[in-house]
């Protein structure tokens, strides 16, 4: 019973990362939030990204925008993500150890590459339609066998895409409304297996799991075009309880075909643009809410309630400006304030914190019709103090997460 109970309590603590993984899918703020849409928004730290529509990837963020396009646009790209996660005067603790291990960590994060494309269709003056492919989210955490306590740490390594599907109404000069389909698939592989310090237990596959699920949400927008060189938008995500089904293994039982259910967060943005008059200056924002505390309980057809965790809603505040130089080179920049969705649960598997963007980024024109975006951003974390446990072990200690975002885009307008 006491081994039983000490593999269900390692479980839940896995599947909790399993959960805030897939959870990025369908969005791109606090908790793992990451945006990988684009390389202008990138550059920009995504300031006024659901209004700017300088290409084709604003449909990812306002399917309205769409009816400011009077040619066909299309946009791919690619984003590369380096995180660096860390974790500081670690101290484990177990049963065969009372008086406690260092565990410490240098570098738990890895390199993701996430590829985009978005396509818009205008049908006339009134009607424009577009799709679009990219992947909200695509990291690999991993902790290797030097790590004291690896109950806690192990591999999580994640993809994510997203098929959206959208339409757009011009009203009349000032109005456009728009709405759209997400199609979400993720994928999630997690292994956990008992640390060494464990005696007889050293080495028990707490959790090997390879799981994958669709969801399919929605998205609305708005528009207001106050003259050509002010402009503001609205959109709201609808983001759904995604099932993720797959074999899963802890203790050496395997659950085949189990399915796990999640709630994903809506998200709220509105976004300003102003071009100043007569001159070749921008500035523009970003305020977005999301909806993290929909993600209460992980549930489990095998298992039930795997875990309850203390999520908050959380928001993110972006500014930037442009610069228009010639009709060659723009330039843009960008900051970012990005809150954390984690409040009284924390882990060392799933660091999170507040977090600052520093952005910047250009673009080449070609033509009048084709360019080349680059973007990169720095994100920097803070520094969280973590505390988990199990039935044999605990762990203490600092984790600190930071990232590295770089990305580059090919747009065209036909």
């Amino acid at each position: 019973m006491r081994t039983r109970m000490q593999g269900l309590h390692l479980f839940k603590k896995t599947l909790l990362v399993s959960a805030l993984t897939l959870s990025a899918l369908q969005v791109n703020a606090a908790g793992f939030q990451l945006n990988s849409q684009s390389a202008t928004g990138l550059g920009r730290a995504f300031a006024g990204d659901a209004v700017i529509a300088d290409n084709a990837s604003v449909m990812a963020r306002n399917a309205a925008a769409m009816a400011l396009f009077d040619k066909t646009a299309l946009s791919l790209g690619v984003n590369i993500l380096k995180t660096d996660i860390s974790v500081s005067d670690g101290v484990y603790t177990s049963l065969t150890s009372p008086s406690g291990t260092e565990s410490s960590y240098d570098d738990a994060g890895g390199v993701s590459v996430s590829p985009n494309i978005h396509i818009i269709f205008p049908i006339n003056e009134t009607f424009a339609v577009g799709v679009d492919l990219y992947s909200n989210f695509g990291t690999r955490t991993d902790f290797d066998d030097s790590f004291s306590g690896s109950e806690f740490g192990g591999l999580t390594d994640v993809k994510s895409l997203n098929l959206g599907l959208a339409a757009s109404y011009r009203l009349n000069q000032q109005w456009s409304l728009g709405a759209g389909v997400d199609i979400i698939y993720g994928t999630g592989e997690l292994k956990r297996t008992l640390s060494d310090d464990l005696g007889p237990y050293s080495g028990i596959t707490v959790l090997d799991a390879d799981v994958a699920g669709f969801a399919v949400g929605f998205n609305v927008g708005a528009v207001f075009e106050l003259n050509k060189n002010n402009r503001f938008g609205l959109s709201y995500h609808y983001s759904p309880e995604l099932e993720a089904k797959g074999d899963v293994t802890f203790n050496g039982v395997t659950s085949e075909d189990d399915s796990l259910y999640l709630g994903l967060p809506d998200i709220a943005e509105f976004s300003g643009y102003h071009r100043i008059t007569n001159t070749k200056y921008a500035v523009h924002y970003s305020v977005q809410w999301i909806g993290w505390s929909s993600f209460d309980t992980l549930e489990s057809d095998a298992f039930g309630t795997v875990n309850t965790y203390k999520w908050k809603d959380a928001m993110h505040f972006s500014i930037g400006g442009t610069y228009y130089l010639n009709e060659t080179w723009t330039l843009r920049t960008g900051y970012m304030y990005d809150m954390s969705a984690q409040d009284e649960v924390t882990s060392i598997s799933v660091p999170d914190s507040d977090r600052q963007w520093l952005s910047g980024g250009f673009t080449y024109h070609f033509s009048e019709s084709s360019n080349v975006d680059f973007g990169a951003t720095y994100l920097f974390g803070k520094d969280v103090s973590v505390s988990e446990s199990t039935a044999l072990s605990s762990i203490t200690g600092t984790t600190h997460a930071d990232a590295l975002l770089v990305a580059v885009q090919y747009s065209h307008e036909f």
